[in-house]
């Protein structure tokens, strides 16, 4: 296939948005559940979908709050947070949580979210979430009107259901990916190629 011709966005420019943009390009991005305590214990439940690994050794994730948010406020106050893995079933229960609940609110309460204890971390995890993963705050970054946090892993944990062989399995996991606009990614398709380690394994 030829792409002929292309139109140019300039971020500067009026007329375009380059989040709304970048949102419906940069695809499928995975979605950071996470789980927080505000200093007066209320639990903050809330999608972040600017997410991934930051570092593999030690282990080190990140998300980015767009604009100072209730989760990003209690990450700095308490130092912990819990990632929950975005899980298919619970589409509904994980976009109803982006609703901006007052900072006094706690969104599985008011959305009937069954939370239970976390095993490293004091805020809980998503009972019906096939993974957590617990956090301490590494760092933050200050980056225009977001914040990139960085979290180090203390502890994984995953739903036996999930696991085949010892190993997470993508389809059992079943997680949910952020698109454009109001459209998510479910059940994507799933093919497997050798990686090559060395120039004369490319086929």
């Amino acid at each position: 296939m030829f792409f002929e011709r292309r139109t140019l966005f300039r971020p500067e420019d009026e007329h375009v948005n380059a989040y709304r943009l970048l949102t419906a390009v940069v695809v499928p991005r995975p979605i950071a559940w996470v789980t927080s305590l505000s200093a007066e214990g209320v639990v903050n439940l809330a999608p972040h979908s600017f997410y991934t690994v930051a570092c593999a050794r030690p282990p080190i994730v990140q998300f980015t709050s767009v604009g100072s948010k209730d989760t990003l406020r209690n990450v700095l106050d308490t130092g912990e947070f819990v990632v929950n893995l975005a899980h298919g079933p619970l589409i509904r229960a994980v976009n109803n949580s982006s609703a901006a609940f007052a900072s006094d609110e706690s969104e599985p309460a008011q959305l009937d979210i069954t939370m239970e204890p976390s095993e490293a971390v004091r805020p809980p995890r998503v009972k019906d979430s096939p993974v957590s993963i617990e956090c301490v705050l590494h760092s933050t970054n200050e980056l225009g009107d977001s914040t990139v946090v960085l979290g180090t892993v203390v502890l994984i944990t995953v739903a036996d259901d999930v696991l085949v062989d010892g190993h997470p399995d993508y389809h059992r996991l079943d997680p949910l990916a952020r698109l454009g606009k109001d459209e998510w990614g479910m059940h994507a398709e799933v093919v497997s190629l050798e990686r090559p380690r060395k120039p004369e394994d490319v086929r």
